[in-house]
């Protein structure tokens, strides 16, 4: 919803959003961040700025010390350089905010290391995999080329910088997560916040539409789905019994892509939900070195295999088998969906009842096929925020007009077809309390969370080891860094 803010008193500290959008650009990218060892004492944290600034690291000097991090001069160049390459715009964003930001993140990652954060090894490993894939997309896959750019002797020390990177920024990241995990607002906090604004500042909430849709998807038969229980049964068998390497199945047949992003293992862990919940089920009954019957998920049929269990957390693998869709299967929802079109035109019955009858979308059959806003839970899809396939479809759409049949291809290739109609139509307005409680709501939830963050942060200051070198003592800081 784009807000129109009148005054930045009344609504979300436009310093904290663009500070917040420059640290999700951040996460990903390369910086010369060093970490001092767990064990050092604020006195010696001390000695080796001092060093530091002395010995040959005096051409990239210390901007600034954090508890046990260090931050470097080059920081901040080198992380506005790379936010660019990567598209971000840091127009009007100084220096002194990047530090600001960075200050931000060791403090929370100080404090989780005290705290004891938990986070997987693992899976840092596999967003590292998946990250130096997506780089050497640019390099046309040469490592080479991709260790000069980054400036790093071999992969080892590469892969291990951005290791130690993504370990920090998913601490700070848990950090502010368990800072504000607990933090509600009531309806009459809600209500508060809404009252204290004046009447001439109130946010305008652009135009917003209530989509519903019909889909149907081309059924496969049986005949298909046992050929793939079947082949699935054989790669088992030869696995079991004829010694076969499991990974050699995945990498060969296996039609799951983010096998080869994640180096072919899933790190499973019982008290964090990840996969459907039958690809769950059977994983946490096998034991180290099984492989699991074939069974069936949204995703198509699949047979995984245990290969290490530690503790609460199961690396495993999978194949991952779509049974074929016949054309006559597909001609067959095509000619469906027209026919219920053609009957909801006709006025022989309701989109809504249709939907319930006839859509093969179970997440909105129940709901005549209305179409629920991820971001917000709510039925109203913000015009401008729409993406730009589902915009182009209906954006000359009237009030209450049956679309024409869509034809629509998944990312696994599979193919469905669809009708969509505008239930409803929210032109641009301004924030109304009833109306628009919801989006208010999450105004004052933000608030909220900000203020908590902002407590923390400064009693945290007073009890943590901070120094601010050079000329970046001048900076003007959100917060106390200077402890002035």
């Amino acid at each position: 919803m784009p807000l129109k803010i009148n005054n930045l008193k009344f609504t979300i500290n436009l310093k904290h959003i663009s500070i917040l959008y420059i640290a999700l650009l951040v996460v990903n990218v390369m910086s010369a961040q060093e970490i001092i060892e767990e064990d050092v004492k604020k006195e010696d944290v001390k000695k080796v700025d001092s060093t530091l600034t002395k010995n040959a690291k005096k051409v990239d000097g210390v901007a600034a010390v954090v508890g046990d991090f260090i931050i470097l001069d080059s920081d901040m160049p080198t992380q506005r350089e790379q936010i660019i390459a990567s598209g971000g715009s840091l127009e009007g964003v100084t220096d002194c905010q990047l530090l600001g930001k960075l200050l931000e993140d060791k403090l929370y990652t100080h404090h989780a290391i005290q705290d004891s954060v938990q986070i997987s090894n693992a899976e840092i490993r596999q967003q590292v995999d998946y990250q130096i894939q997506q780089f050497l997309q640019s390099t046309n896959g040469s490592m080479e080329k991709l260790l000069e750019i980054y400036k790093k002797e071999d992969e080892e020390s590469f892969r291990e910088e951005m290791f130690e990177i993504n370990k920090n920024n998913q601490l700070a990241g848990k950090m502010q997560a368990k800072i504000v995990e607990e933090i509600e607002v009531t309806p009459e906090e809600v209500r508060i916040f809404f009252d204290k604004i004046p009447e001439d500042k109130r946010p305008i909430f652009g135009t917003e539409l209530k989509v519903a849709q019909i889909v149907a998807k081309p059924k496969v038969s049986e005949e298909e789905k046992q050929k793939v229980i079947d082949r699935l049964k054989q790669f088992k068998a030869d696995v079991v019994e004829n010694g076969a390497s499991f990974r050699s199945k995945v990498v060969l047949y296996g039609q799951d892509p983010g096998m080869k992003e994640a180096n072919y293992i899933y790190t499973l862990n019982r008290k964090k939900p990840m996969m459907a919940k039958e690809f769950r089920e059977t994983a946490f009954t096998l034991q180290e070195g099984e492989v699991s019957d074939p069974f069936e998920t949204e995703f198509g049929y699949h047979i995984i295999y245990c290969q290490k269990i530690r503790g609460q957390e199961y690396d495993v693998s999978h194949v991952l088998l779509f049974p074929k869709v016949s054309s006559e299967a597909i001609k067959e929802a095509k000619s469906r969906l027209e026919k219920v079109r053609q009957s909801i035109v006709s006025g022989d019955i309701t989109f809504a009842d249709a939907a319930r009858e006839s859509s093969d979308e179970k997440e909105t059959r129940g709901d005549g096929g209305q179409l629920i806003n991820p971001r917000t839970q709510d039925y109203n899809f913000d015009l401008t925020k729409m993406g730009p396939e589902q915009y182009a479809q209906i954006q000359n759409l009237k009030d209450n007009e049956v679309s024409q049949v869509f034809t629509e291809q998944d990312r696994k290739g599979n193919v469905s077809f669809k009708i969509i109609k505008v239930t409803d139509r929210i032109d641009e307005h301004k924030a109304s309390y009833a109306r628009d409680f919801l989006k208010i709501k999450e105004l004052a939830l933000q608030e909220k969370q900000i203020k908590a963050i902002e407590k923390w942060q400064e009693e945290k200051m007073l009890d943590t080891y901070i120094k601010i070198n050079g000329d970046f003592r001048d900076c003007e800081f959100s917060g106390n860094w200077l402890k002035k």
